[in-house]
């Protein structure tokens, strides 16, 4: 593991002071309390990332910059007396205790209190005492406060907590309903004299007790406020516009609403689900037949690619090209709907001269697979233990991560080092073997130059990770497709299949917000305005085909019903099982409220249900990261070919080589 301090340094820098924390006090403490001596042993290597970490109890440590955020404006300094309320593992408390004379800190889990309790005289924080006990009373014996924050949610400001505050003493807490709060900041002026403001929008766990909600979430007896009427569901579904089974011709006639655009992104909520290709299959039928789309683009490798679009087109195969998408994840592209779509297109194309076809092409950087299998291949032999370490940093690859890089924190190990020099030869030789000598006139032999100059930059970027590779792929993606655009003339149009993590206009999420991280979808965004349009998918459970780690056996593993405080869950209670919602009209209802950042889950190619919120929840704004969003409630596992091909009288070995 890299340095700890080093790693306290960059979450500072990139996630404190790049989102506007400025105290000093604040700062310094954030940079010297040891985080992943807080949270559990096995969720160490993330302590350091910007979200939220399970500490038993169904309690949670809070994310760093909502730390930070509390106690900046909370404005405690040195001399304070502060109360902290929900200590969970004593983090917080240690930060204060850096700044402040006196902190006291109740958590009402007396396992969590005994632990944050001894942790702290361990680590040295002497003026900070946890006892277990009711937070939503306060602590009146030792009041009173220049500063109190409130670690937890409750449907109003506890009155005992407004009474303990010193004059001049600040409140800090969230207020709202069980999924969504508001982080209020509330000034003590006078005797019976209060201010208040609004930090932005936050979630926490609900804050339990006398003056907050019972065990079961229910509202307390001192609670009179009436409970609120979940509406957004409702809203969601009056909404959205049903849609029929897949199969039925009217199912892709509800997107016809985008067949005037000239780029439409059809995105997809795992790399492993049978409903959201099908689907995207029968829009992009219906696109190429009555609408006049050319370019179906896909994220997927150039050669391989090149091979399927060749049957398409009704050209031979290159003479001794392998079959394609064969190199893990082998279900992603080569699968069941994926081979019917190529028999579909082909027939649609019997006849069309060559410039009026449709086309099938990668706008990936080759080979993300083909770099790790390199890397993978040197490391057994050559480093069998950091091999093991490579297949479990591998599965961290996924943009919806809080890092997709924590791969490189093992990258500076000696096997790792001495194999870099080597491993890009290897890719760089994969690439240009898959390339082959294959005669595609000058446009293909100008994009295939392209792809082998941007490769090379793409392996030694991913081989030590770092936001830089996730930039430099879509980058390479959307030039990709401005290329095929520009190529096909004035009146092209194109169609591309990617992952909601790409499709969705990465500004709308923590990608782009936190990590610096841009995605095709912004770029196309960005290039075409509203000639484009950015379809999101999504589903509540079912099956999904994913892997638990990278270059693992497929697996048909059960999809975890949603979490209550996401947007799939929203969609799900809206009681339609199909449907599509248009969110163009940013002004509509549903938009409007749909646009209080909520959870999102992405599931690729590795599905970790084990530790879902973790790995596979991020949060986004819906609304804003796309145009349309398609629903599907239960969805099953997509199928890998393997089994009988479509019966269509057209060969069943090209271009997939069964």
């Amino acid at each position: 593991m890299t340095d700890p301090k080093q790693l306290r340094e960059r979450m500072v820098s990139r996630h404190l002071e790049a989102r506007g924390i400025r105290n000093p006090d604040v700062l310094a403490a954030m940079r010297e309390v040891p985080r992943e001596r807080f949270v559990p042993e096995a969720m160490a290597e993330f302590a350091y990332e910007d979200g939220p970490l399970p500490i038993g109890e169904e309690q949670t440590i809070s994310q760093p910059y909502i730390v930070a955020l509390m106690i900046e404006a909370a404005d405690v300094s040195p001399g304070d007396r502060v109360l902290e309320v929900g200590a969970g593992s004593g983090y917080a408390a240690a930060i204060l205790s850096l700044i402040a004379d006196e902190v006291f800190a109740i958590e009402r889990h007396e396992s969590l209190a005994r632990e944050a309790q001894r942790r702290l005289l361990e680590l040295g924080y002497t003026n900070a005492v946890v006892m277990a006990g009711d937070g939503s009373g306060g602590m009146p014996e030792q009041a009173p406060f220049d500063a109190i924050l409130v670690a937890a949610g409750g449907d109003e400001v506890p009155e005992p907590l407004k009474a303990q505050l010193a004059i001049g003493g600040k409140l800090i807490v969230p207020v709202g309903g069980e999924d969504m709060q508001s982080l209020c900041c509330i000034t003590r002026t006078g005797e019976n004299e209060w201010t208040e403001h609004d930090l932005g929008r936050v979630r926490f766990v609900p804050l339990i007790g006398k003056h907050g909600r019972y065990e079961d979430g229910s509202r307390s007896a001192t609670n009179h406020q009436p409970a609120r009427r979940l509406s957004l569901p409702e809203c969601v579904a009056e909404a959205a516009v049903p849609l029929p089974d897949i199969d039925d011709p009217d199912f892709a006639a509800a997107f016809d609403r985008f067949a005037d655009k000239r780029v439409v992104l059809l995105g997809e909520a795992s790399h492993g689900t049978h409903e959201f290709y099908a689907a995207r299959a029968a829009i992009t039928r219906r696109f190429v037949e009555k609408y006049g789309f050319t370019i179906v683009a896909a994220e997927a490798d150039w050669p391989d690619a090149a091979s399927l679009d060749r049957y398409i087109r009704h050209q031979p195969p290159r003479e001794g090209a392998p079959a394609p998408f064969e190199r893990f994840p082998t279900w992603m592209w080569r699968n069941t709907v994926i081979a019917q779509l190529g028999h579909d297109l082909r027939a649609i194309n019997a006849g069309r001269d060559p410039d009026k076809m449709a086309g099938f092409y990668g706008l990936d950087i080759y080979n993300m697979s083909g770099s790790i299998e390199a890397v993978l291949a040197y490391l057994d032999e050559n480093d069998p233990e950091a091999a093991k370490v490579a297949r479990e940093r591998y599965g961290c690859l996924t943009p919806w991560q809080a890092d997709p890089a924590t791969y490189g924190r093992a990258a500076m190990t000696k096997g790792y080092a001495e194999c870099e020099h080597l491993v890009i030869e290897q890719c760089r030789d994969l690439l240009l073997r898959a390339l082959g000598d294959e005669d595609s006139g000058l446009f293909g032999a100008a994009m295939n130059a392209r792809l082998v100059a941007s490769a090379e930059r793409y392996y030694r970027i991913m081989y030590y990770g770092g936001a830089e590779s996730w930039n430099l792929r879509d980058s390479h993606m959307a030039e990709t497709l401005d290329h095929l655009l520009d190529h096909g003339g004035p009146d092209a149009k194109a169609i591309v299949w990617a992952h909601n993590s790409h499709i969705g206009d990465a500004r709308a999420t923590e990608m782009g917000e936190v990590r610096g991280e841009h995605n095709i979808g912004q770029l196309v965004r960005e290039r075409w305005g509203d000639e484009s349009a950015l379809i999101g998918f999504g589903t509540h459970t079912g099956t999904v085909s994913a892997a638990d780690d990278w270059d693992s056996p497929r697996k048909v593993k059960r999809v975890l019903p949603s979490r209550s405080d996401s947007y799939e869950r929203v969609c799900h209670d809206s009681g339609v099982p199909r449907f599509l919602l248009d969110l163009t009209d940013r002004d509509s209802t549903v938009c409007r409220r749909l646009a209080e950042p909520r959870l999102e889950r992405f599931i690729g190619v590795i599905y970790r249900p084990e530790t879902e919120r973790w790995s596979h929840y991020s949060d986004a704004v819906l609304p804003e990261q796309f145009d349309a969003y398609a629903w599907f409630d239960e969805t099953r596992a997509l199928e890998p070919l393997g089994g009988p091909e479509p019966e269509t009288g057209l060969p069943d070995t090209y271009p997939f080589g069964m």
